[in-house]
C-alpha cells in the first residue's frame, strides 16, 4: 500500500470519499509530512511554499477530529484577509460534505447580528480574523471551551506585532491540552520563536521545494523598462491571447493610478487591495475568476494565501522587497505542475537584485521585448 493510501486510511469514510473524489493522485509534502502528525495529536509548525496544498494538510486532520453530535465549537481557525477567510471556509464546506459538520466565517466588517444569526447555529468550525474573533469572545459569544484545535494559517501574518496579542488571548481562551498548528509559505525566525511559544514541544519541519509539484514549466522573464514606461508594458501583456494576470504592486496610490490609465485605455483591469469595500474585493475576485478580467492589480497583503486557478502570468509591476516576497508572488501561477510565466518589469539597479534571486533559486531569467504584439527574445546578453 502506498504511503498516499495509508494515510487516507487513517481518516473518516466521508474524507476518502471526498478524497477520492477530488482527483488528486498523490498527497504533496507538507500533506504527507503534516497529517499524520496532526492526527497523533501534536503541535505541528510548518513552512512549504505557496501552492503545495497547505489548507487541505491541516484541514483533513481537522475535519477528521470533529464530532458531530455535539453542539459546541471545536475548532478555530485563524486567517489574516477575509479573501483567505472565505477560500478556507468554502474548503471546509466540501471537504465537511455528508459528514454534518457545520462551520461559519467571522469576519471583520461583516454585518455583527449576521454574524451573531450563524453563531445560534452552533458550528463546529469557525473560521476568521482574529480581531473581530477576540472581540466575540469577550462578549461571551464564542465559547471556547470545547475547542481543542486552533490553526494559523499563512502564520507569518498573523504572528506580526498588530495580531500577536489577540492570538495569543484567542489561543489561551481555549482547553489547556489544545492542539496549535501553524502553517506559512515563509517562516522567518522570529515568527517561528513566537508560534513555538504559543505551541507545547510542536514538530517543526521546513519544505523549502515540494518534490511532488514539478514547477519547472514556469518560465521567468523579464523587461527593461523605466518606472514611467511600465504601463505601457502592462499594455502589451494585456493584449496578448492567453494572458489571465496577477499584477503585484507596492502600494494602493500606484495600484489606482495604473488601474485608471489601463481602463481609460479600454483595457478591463481589477484591484484588489485592503480600502476597497469586502462586496467590492468578492466583485473584483469573482469577475477575475470567471475570466471578465484579465488582469488583476493586487498588493502583497490583498493577495496572501489566495488560491486562483488558472493564472498564466504573475507580473512583478514594482520589484519584490526581498526573496522571499518574490517567491510568495511568483507560487500564484504554475500551481500543481501547470504552465505559467512569471514577469518582472525591472530598470537596471533592479535587474542586478532579480538576476541575484534567480541564482539563489537555481535558473537564469531571460531578457524579452515585444515584436508584432508577442513577446520575443532579445540579443542583449
Amino acid at each position: 500500500m502506498t504511503e498516499n493510501q495509508s494515510i487516507i486510511n487513517e481518516l473518516k469514510p466521508f474524507l476518502q470519499e471526498a478524497w477520492n473524489k477530488s482527483g488528486f493522485s498523490t498527497m504533496t509534502d507538507v500533506q504527507t509530512q503534516g497529517i499524520p502528525l496532526i492526527l497523533a495529536g501534536g503541535d505541528v509548525i510548518a513552512e512549504s511554499p505557496t501552492g503545495t496544498g497547505k489548507t487541505l494538510a491541516y484541514l483533513l486532520p481537522v475535519l477528521n477530529k470533529i464530532d458531530p453530535d455535539k453542539r459546541n465549537a471545536q475548532a478555530v481557525i485563524l486567517a489574516s484577509s477575509q479573501e483567505l477567510v472565505m477560500q478556507i471556509l468554502s474548503e471546509v464546506q466540501k471537504w465537511g460534505e455528508g459528514s454534518g459538520i457545520r462551520s461559519a466565517s467571522i469576519i471583520g466588517g461583516a454585518n455583527p447580528k449576521r454574524q451573531l444569526e450563524k453563531l445560534k447555529k452552533s458550528p463546529h468550525i469557525i473560521v476568521g480574523t482574529p480581531g473581530r474573533i477576540y472581540e466575540l469572545i469577550k462578549q461571551k459569544k464564542i465559547k471556547m471551551h470545547e475547542v481543542k484545535t486552533v490553526v494559523l494559517d499563512e502564520g507569518d501574518q498573523l504572528l506580526v506585532a498588530e495580531h500577536q496579542a489577540t492570538v495569543q488571548n484567542i489561543v489561551k481562551a481555549t482547553l489547556a491540552d489544545r492542539q496549535v498548528l501553524l502553517f506559512s509559505a515563509t517562516l522567518p525566525k522570529h515568527t517561528e520563536q513566537a508560534a513555538k511559544e504559543l505551541a507545547k514541544d510542536p514538530e517543526v519541519f521546513h519544505i523549502k521545494k515540494d518534490t511532488t509539484i514539478e514547477s519547472a514549466d514556469v518560465e521567468h522573464i523579464y523587461f527593461i523598462s523605466e518606472q514611467r514606461d511600465k504601463i505601457k508594458i502592462l499594455e502589451k501583456l494585456s493584449r496578448l491571447d492567453s494572458f489571465k494576470g496577477l499584477v503585484f504592486m507596492k502600494d494602493i496610490g500606484s495600484l489606482q493610478v495604473a488601474a485608471e490609465r489601463l481602463n481609460y485605455n479600454d483595457i478591463p483591469a481589477a484591484m484588489l487591495h485592503s480600502e476597497l469595500t469586502k462586496q467590492q474585493r468578492q466583485a473584483n475576485l469573482k469577475q477575475f475568476r470567471e475570466g471578465k478580467n484579465e488582469m488583476l492589480l493586487v498588493t502583497d497583503v490583498a493577495a496572501r494565501g489566495l488560491d486562483i486557478k488558472g493564472v498564466t502570468h504573475v507580473v512583478h509591476y514594482d520589484f519584490p522587497r526581498d526573496l522571499e516576497q518574490y517567491i510568495h508572488r511568483s507560487g500564484r501561477t504554475g500551481r500543481f505542475g501547470a504552465e505559467g510565466t512569471v514577469i518582472s518589469i525591472v530598470n537596471e539597479r533592479e535587474l542586478r537584485d532579480l538576476k541575484r534571486f534567480c541564482k539563489e533559486l537555481g535558473f537564469v531569467p531571460e531578457e524579452k521585448g515585444f515584436y508584432k504584439g508577442k513577446i520575443v527574445g532579445t540579443d542583449r546578453k
